[in-house]
């Protein structure tokens, strides 16, 4: 999952093929979880990081070769496509990986959820006209007590302290991206998102072999359908239809993905993987998800006025 919307934007006009879109787009992100968890039981964190970076990139290269488009980078992609590939791509999803190992995937996506809120610290500090006042600090504010509630004594005490702290740090490394797309003239969200899985997949592909060999990959034919989902509903699927989202409607609606997808982790893990959501979960998650939901609704009415 890569949630690279804005916490505020212009805000588009609602419609129902676009709440359809955003409810598809954010519970294929959410499968992606509960599969990383599945497949994590055989295959380690880095060689997942690869395969997940090559189908991804794979299946988006065909896609923009269907429709005429070449798929190598040109001139200053090569810069974006690498750095991506690293904060949106390798750092997050190897670290994911790492996490669920003790981390139940509902807490993990609650505690990803919090990047929109680090997205907003980092833009306070680094642009002008993106300054916490008022009711937009007050909904950062909430969304880290949020955070804190969820990964605070109680989490500890239940499956120690790497899990939330390594969801934090991919949170925070989704933030980073999402600042560094800022900062690209024009960018084109679909070639974006190919350099993105390519330049996450490959290197870590070519690092595993490099140091384990072809042992790393040794579980994966017990795993094919599960990869192949995880590849094409997980990944591919989810990114196109962010982009189409965004294309439509622009990032405001887009950042709703970060209401949704937790919730659909959490419903989708109780049921499929039998996890348990406690008080502190709802509590915790209902304060991380309402903070972003005030904070994204402030910065849209400053959009709106100026």
């Amino acid at each position: 999952m890569s949630p690279s919307a804005d916490i505020a934007g212009k805000a588009p006009a609602g419609s129902a093929p676009l709440l359809g879109l955003l409810l598809l787009c954010s519970f294929l992100w959410a499968t992606a979880y509960l599969l990383m968890k599945v497949l994590g039981t055989d295959i380690a964190p880095m060689p997942l990081t690869a395969i997940r970076g090559m189908l991804g990139g794979g299946l988006l290269a065909l896609w923009l070769l269907a429709r005429g488009q070449g798929v190598l980078p040109r001139g200053r992609e090569w810069r974006d496509w690498i750095v991506l590939g690293i904060l949106q791509g390798i750092v997050p999803n190897t670290l994911t990986a790492y996490a669920l190992a003790d981390t139940e995937a509902g807490l993990a996506a609650l505690i990803a959820a919090s990047s929109p809120l680090m997205v907003a610290v980092l833009a306070h500090l680094l642009f002008a006209d993106q300054r916490l006042t008022g009711r937009r600090a007050g909904g950062v504010l909430a969304g880290f007590t949020g955070m804190a509630i969820l990964i605070g004594p109680a989490a500890v005490s239940d499956s120690g302290l790497f899990g939330p702290l390594a969801m934090l740090a991919t949170a925070a490394s989704y933030a980073v991206g999402v600042i560094y797309v800022r900062s690209i003239p024009a960018p084109r969200p679909v070639r974006l998102a190919l350099g993105q899985q390519v330049f996450s997949g490959l290197p870590t592909m070519i690092a595993v072999l490099a140091v384990t060999g072809p042992a790393a990959f040794a579980a994966v034919p017990a795993h094919g359908l599960e990869l192949v989902a995880f590849g094409v509903f997980s990944t591919a699927l989810p990114i196109a239809l962010y982009m189409q989202i965004l294309r439509l409607a622009g990032p405001t609606l887009g950042s709703m993905n970060a209401y949704l997808t937790p919730v659909w982790t959490v419903l989708l893990g109780v049921v499929i993987l039998h996890e348990t959501v406690g008080l502190r979960e709802i509590v915790g998650g209902l304060v991380v998800l309402g903070g972003i939901a005030i904070a994204s609704s402030a910065g849209r009415r400053r959009a709106d006025a100026a």
